[in-house]
């Protein structure tokens, strides 16, 4: 992958993706970088006649592979561009690739990647980062509107509210696998959505950040859980330099997985600089022979989903300790409240103690 960062900007329905994109290029323009954004395909296309909605089966297919076509093309341009530049560049796709395959059928998606050369797989190692914004139809609903889009079909009514979050998990499912894939939470207040796109781009970029604790619970689960992501995770700690913690993870799912690679570098008592890479399977049995012989490797399953607009993580742990059940929130600001779900009991608040960090759970051999 290039030097030049391909960061995607998705999420359902009115999820803030325009205003997110003006403030990127405002906030990193001003720390010197050099900001390219690649434009919505999808919405060039309805602009230009072409529609979802279309009773013509073949007009549907061939305007679904050309978007694709498009998009890689777009994409494969502004990268070109951007490698031209000398100062610190990179390059933010208002969606990416893999938003088609929410809107049509799997099979469909599978013969129209085939033609144009490529896999799912493939175009997810894409890009360096996909921020996934959550839609304003799922937990702030006083905010969803169509006046923003004039090719919008999801109407501003129960229907359409519905229509847009079925939309908003299909997108996330698409881009399920991508080792740096984040969700951004809808919040009381927007400008707290936005601040968490910049921090999300300034660790892609290798920007310190301040440290923050994310809201934990250990729970206990009372009822069915909605429409999840289900996966298997196994963790293991490599030896590393103090102030220093190296994480190597295997998190698979309907047969496929994917190897990350990370370093979480303390850089200030308040700042820490974290960096992730995908790694080959060679690479990560290679890795595994750096294990910390002092931490047992993490086995756990995750279900994630999306609540009344919060992005939740239940991690069930098998080893090295067994039916603990943590529920993780994800973006939720110090002041806001969590909207705990009604099938979830809340046994403690676990935030910041550090007994519960995996880092420690680790030791528990």
């Amino acid at each position: 992958m290039s030097n030049v960062k391909r960061i995607v900007l998705t999420g359902g329905p009115c999820a803030g993706k325009t205003t997110a994109l003006v403030r990127i290029v405002e906030h990193f323009s001003n720390l010197g970088f050099k900001v390219f954004t690649v434009p919505e395909v999808p919405t060039m296309y309805s602009q230009g006649g072409w529609s979802y909605l279309t009773t013509n089966p073949r007009l549907y297919y061939e305007g679904e592979k050309a978007i694709l076509e498009t998009q890689l093309a777009l994409e494969d341009a502004f990268m070109r561009l951007a490698e031209t530049c000398t100062k610190p560049t990179f390059v933010v796709c208002d969606r990416g690739t893999l938003d088609i395959s929410a809107y049509i059928a799997p099979e469909m998606w599978d013969d129209i990647t085939g033609k144009c050369g490529t896999s799912s797989n493939q175009l997810k190692e894409r890009y360096d980062a996909v921020l996934h914004l959550v839609s304003a139809a799922d937990g702030a609903e006083q905010y969803y509107t169509v006046a923003t889009n004039s090719t919008r079909y999801e109407q501003a009514n129960e229907e359409g509210l519905q229509l847009a979050r079925d939309l908003d998990k299909r997108v996330n499912r698409a881009w399920t696998g991508h080792p740096h894939l984040r969700v951004i939470n809808n919040h009381d207040d927007f400008d707290t959505k936005l601040r968490r796109v910049l921090k999300e781009i300034s660790n892609v970029l290798g920007i310190p950040q301040p440290i923050e604790e994310e809201r934990k619970y250990i729970v206990e689960l009372t009822g069915d859980l909605p429409e999840c992501i289900e996966s298997d995770i196994r963790q293991t700690y490599l030896v590393a330099d103090p102030d220093c913690e190296v994480r190597l993870r295997r998190r698979s799912w309907n047969g496929e997985a994917v190897n990350v690679h990370k370093t979480k570098k303390r850089v200030s008592p308040t700042e820490v600089l974290e960096t992730e890479r995908q790694v080959t399977n060679a690479l990560y049995e290679s890795l595994l022979q750096q294990a910390d012989p002092y931490r047992a490797t993490i086995h756990k399953t995750r279900r994630s989903f999306i609540w009344k607009g919060q992005y939740f993580e239940l991690d069930t742990y098998h080893e090295p300790i067994k039916g603990l059940m943590v529920l993780e929130t994800k973006d939720i600001a110090q002041q806001e409240s969590v909207n705990f779900p009604p099938f979830i009991k809340v046994i403690e608040d676990i935030t910041g103690n550090q007994q519960y960090y995996n880092y420690n759970i680790a030791l528990q051999r």
